[in-house]
């Protein structure tokens, strides 16, 4: 059975991990700061964003950018700091969460629809493009809580988690970015996928928190493995030089107030056969 190791501790609430010139870039989403953690468990903070930091990714320039969550904001990280890019304020439901960046630097970017927190009644959110000079429209409609999402290397697919409808969401990418043929890539029930990650293979590594597992998922459903976590697993990313290490972004609990007291989430890690693909 895989093991995972631990890498990092003593964090708030890790998500959005994406690998990046030798480091991986991840959100500790309640201690509102964007982080670096390196193999040997090096961190650097990368900036702070008080409206609590989710999905990363990056322009073809290489300046990052950086989902801001409460005011449903996308910020980009220039030389002088942090900008906005797009405020989507108007077309995402309520909080934003995740984002896949393509190699165009087009931002696909999911929201919860509802305010989940207050215990709110469940409702459908949106997925918004943003354009590299941040013009944003709706792409996707009618999403049970879109959350992790990915692209395939050749740029045509999208998937995308919905976490509360269990399931892996395919759409083809038209070329002006646009989002057709939507279709149920892979039903897990009853995982319930947050970060997800794309190999080599064409299969997804998916992060469920309320079932503390990873899945290595084919399109259709097969399960091809578990590993189960001893916290709730929030997200995932495929790294590494070669991006055969496996990042699995642990939480005890989804409550902020919680995390903060406790500081007890973490990054573990596992080396893994076939490398990860696509974006991110």
């Amino acid at each position: 059975m895989r093991k995972l190791e631990l890498l990092l501790g003593g964090l708030v609430f890790p998500e959005g991990p994406r690998w990046r010139d030798g480091v991986l870039y991840f959100s500790d989403m309640h201690d509102h700061k964007v982080i670096t953690v390196d193999l040997n468990g090096k961190t650097s903070v990368i900036c702070e964003v008080p409206n609590s930091p989710s999905g990363l990714g990056w322009l073809p320039d290489g300046r990052m950018l950086v989902v801001s969550m409460n005011d449903r904001r996308l910020l980009r990280l220039d030389r002088d700091g942090l900008k906005l890019h797009a405020d989507i304020s108007k077309l995402a439901s309520f909080t934003c969460n995740d984002m896949v960046v393509d190699a165009k630097g087009r931002a696909y970017v999911g929201n919860f629809g509802f305010d989940m927190v207050a215990g709110a009644q469940r409702k459908p959110a949106e997925v918004v493009l943003v354009e590299p000079d941040g013009a944003a429209r709706i792409v996707a409609t009618g999403m049970d809580f879109p959350n992790g999402s990915v692209i395939t290397p050749d740029g045509r697919t999208l998937i995308v988690g919905e976490s509360f409808g269990r399931r892996l969401t395919a759409f083809d990418i038209q070329p002006d970015g646009s989002l057709t043929n939507r279709r149920v890539w892979a039903d897990i029930k009853p995982a319930v996928p947050d970060g997800i990650a794309l190999d080599a293979e064409g299969a997804v590594w998916v992060a469920s928190p309320f079932t503390n597992e990873l899945l290595r998922v084919f399109e259709g459903g097969r399960v091809a493995e578990r590993i189960a976590c001893e916290s709730q697993a929030i997200a995932c990313a495929l790294g590494g030089a070669d991006r055969t290490m496996l990042f699995a972004l642990l939480a005890d609990s989804i409550n902020a107030d919680e995390c903060r007291a406790k500081r007890s989430a973490r990054i573990e890690v596992t080396p893994v056969e076939v490398p990860g693909a696509g974006w991110p």
